[in-house]
């Protein structure tokens, strides 16, 4: 293990959250977006979008557990963005009937974004990215006073 493993695990993990938080901020953005992509010559809402993240190291809890437990060279490796889903909820149904992309009965099919639920993910990636943050400056200063030692 290098003396910049550390870091490189911080690093990995504010790659992530820095496009969680981009994710959310179009998820935001789009929250009102009727026409979002072209399907069948029909135009359909904006879907919300959800990031998946992953270990770097595949293997699943119990297998890194036991390897970090064998041996000190093999612990983790940071993680990393598995996939950027669509949200396969249903649109909501707003009645607007003045509404260009209205349908028959007058019912506009809005976004399945749910700002409040944005909200929280945005809040949460933050604390996440600060946490973060605050790890990688711990071990920059960990390592200011290593080589402080030396002289």
């Amino acid at each position: 293990m290098s003396m910049f493993h550390g870091m490189n695990v911080s690093a990995s993990a504010l790659t992530a959250q820095r496009l969680r938080m981009d994710v959310v901020s179009s998820n935001m953005s789009n929250a009102d977006s009727t026409r979002g992509r072209l399907v069948d010559g029909e135009w359909e809402p904006y879907r919300r979008k959800m990031v998946t993240m992953e270990p770097n190291q595949s293997g699943g809890f119990r297998n890194q557990l036991q390897r970090a437990m064998k041996s000190n060279d093999d612990i983790g490796q940071g993680v990393k963005i598995g996939n950027i889903i669509e949200d396969q909820s249903p649109f909501r149904q707003v009645y607007q009937p003045d509404h260009p992309d209205a349908n028959d009965e007058g019912y506009v099919e809005m976004p399945n974004v749910d700002p409040l639920k944005e909200m929280v993910d945005l809040m949460s990636t933050t604390r996440s990215y600060e946490a973060n943050v605050t790890t990688l400056d711990a071990q920059k200063n960990m390592l200011l006073k290593a080589l402080e030692i030396g002289r």
